[in-house]
């Protein structure tokens, strides 16, 4: 793309009052951004009103700052790209979308939706939940990610807090990758606690964004854009949500494309569950394990020594102390009650377990036991 069409797409972009559906009618009606700013008044306001038309009349005072802006970014690096509705290479899952983005801008790896060396298309889903999980919660979303990556899937989510970041993560330590929506300017890392993590996504996976650069974490762009994280994704899977969560959004947009959409339960006393378990009652497929996903999506997946080791992951490491715990929060005293152990072994054993990473301490001197995905 040279710099008089990026400039045109950017002033299309920038233009007030256009918005991505008015950009496609001009479009259509024009053929390409450049000529869309070559036609006149006259002509424009068949396609339009008044205003409409002065808008696209009236060069954005913002434009010449945001082209040499997107030029230096462009520049700074060879996995920047700027990619427009344009684009023979625009991503064909978002084609189908009700509200196609213009413009995107990607910081990563080759692009997931385009063929691999063998005409392979890899096959997305995306991961979301609270951006304050329980324990569990987190847990699940990394050990299903992390299966997901092995699987040979791309996990797509939107690199907040909680979920997202822990879906991102594992999908990296699988040796998958992962593709990150983010509701800001690709020149900046939202939240400021995920830096590391965003540097590891664009060296292995991709990080994608409709807004342009410098664009702050405003609080409207988040929702906006869920419906790209599932138009990305064969499949959207909640891990926990509250019933007001935005990854309810992301479920339901989902849905509304046709998409599958998969919710873990939990605990009917957790308000982090509620969402999920609303979602299923609505006909959200409910899943206990990574393999029940890759299976409703005909994914199998499994390599006989990764079933074995999901297996043999499955086994506590200290049985009967687990069946005292049950899986919904407990107590020390209640604990003690069940299984007669003096104070100072079960502590140390509930130390144990928790440095291994089998069991939570949670808030109010309440331990649980950490479900594997």
């Amino acid at each position: 793309m040279d710099v008089a069409e990026l400039g045109a797409w950017l002033r299309l972009s920038l233009t007030p009052g256009i918005g991505n559906a008015g950009a496609r009618q001009l479009l259509a009606a024009f053929g390409s951004a450049q000529a869309i700013f070559e036609q006149d008044a006259s002509t424009l306001r068949q396609l339009g009103s008044d205003r409409l038309t002065d808008a696209l009349l009236s060069e954005p005072v913002t434009l010449a700052g945001q082209l040499q802006t997107t030029l230096d970014w462009l520049q700074g690096a060879d996995n920047r790209r700027v990619m427009t509705l344009g684009d023979a290479g625009y991503p064909s899952p978002l084609l189908d979308i009700e509200d196609p983005p213009s413009m995107l801008y990607m910081l990563g790896a080759p692009d997931p939706w385009a063929p691999d060396a063998t005409n392979k298309i890899a096959t997305c889903l995306a991961i979301v939940g609270s951006r304050n999980p329980t324990p569990q919660g987190e847990s699940n979303a990394r050990q299903f990610a992390r299966v997901f990556g092995e699987a040979g899937l791309c996990v797509v989510s939107g690199l907040a807090l909680g979920v997202d970041g822990a879906a991102h993560d594992g999908a990296l330590l699988g040796g998958g990758t992962t593709l990150a929506v983010v509701g800001t300017g690709l020149d900046r890392v939202y939240p400021k606690q995920h830096l590391a993590l965003a540097h590891r996504i664009a060296q292995q996976g991709l990080i994608i964004s409709e807004f342009p650069l410098g664009t702050p974490p405003l609080t409207a762009n988040f929702p906006k854009r869920n419906r790209l994280i599932s138009g990305l994704s064969q499949g959207t899977l909640v891990v926990e949500a509250a019933l007001k969560s935005g990854s309810l959004i992301t479920a339901r947009l989902a849905a509304e494309q046709g998409k599958d959409v998969f919710a873990i339960p939990g605990s009917i006393h957790s308000p982090q569950s509620r969402g999920c378990h609303a979602l299923i009652k609505q006909g959200a497929k409910l899943v206990e394990s990574a393999q029940d996903v890759l299976e409703e999506l005909n994914l199998p997946g499994f390599s006989a020594a990764l079933t074995a080791s999901a297996e043999a992951d499955d086994q506590p490491a200290d049985k009967p102390l687990f069946a005292a715990m049950g899986f919904e929060p407990v107590s020390l005293d209640a604990l003690q009650a069940r299984t007669g152990l003096a104070t100072a072994e079960l502590q140390a054993r509930l130390l144990a377990l928790e440095m291994a990473g089998e069991v939570s301490r949670l808030q109010g001197g309440l331990f649980q036991r950490m479900a594997r995905g």
